[in-house]
């Protein structure tokens, strides 16, 4: 992507309502108690690159009308302050189904809609067996390389020096 930006992950579940608005879009000096100063949020720091909404399932009603805007009009208005334009690509996760909670109430339709621009389905590992080897060299290779012993998982063939049973990776399939 040409976008170079900033990579900025929230996890929305872990961000108390009360302070998710100023966490995600600022606060300007003044706007509540214990505000001394301006705050960027989020959708600020990630200007010019990418913002992930981790469990947006998870957000309030309030909270998704405000992210409504960011996406429909690339505006935020920080917590006591002017509205201001950004420039972020806007990456969200869940595991909630949305359209149930839309069908619920729990989740606006328009937003929904917004975040559908390209949805990629991951389904769990139990469906996908052939990624497990995958993921298994990939954290056994992160492991090696804290005990600084990567050259173990460059076998040529089972019966050279096996380090790792072949029956517990077959195991793990």
């Amino acid at each position: 992507s040409p976008r170079r930006g900033p990579f900025v992950a929230i996890n929305l579940s872990a961000i108390p309502e009360s302070t998710a608005a100023s966490q995600l879009f600022g606060h300007a000096r003044g706007a509540f108690t214990g505000a001394g100063q301006a705050h960027d949020g989020y959708f600020v720091q990630a200007g010019g690159g990418t913002i992930l909404l981790d469990e947006i399932g998870d957000a309030s009603v309030t909270l998704q009308v405000q992210l409504l805007r960011a996406l429909e009009q690339r505006e935020i208005q920080p917590v006591g302050g002017r509205v201001r334009s950004v420039d972020v690509r806007v990456v969200a996760a869940t595991d909630t189904d949305l359209s149930a909670a839309v069908a619920a109430g729990r989740f606006r339709q328009a937003l929904l809609f917004r975040l559908r621009g390209l949805t990629v389905p991951l389904h769990p590992l139990r469906e996908r067996p052939a990624d497990i080897a995958v993921q298994l060299v990939h954290f056994l290779g992160l492991a090696l390389d804290a005990q600084g012993k990567r050259e173990r998982l460059r076998l040529v063939s089972w019966q050279a020096n096996p380090w790792l049973d072949l029956s517990a990776v077959e195991a793990a399939l």
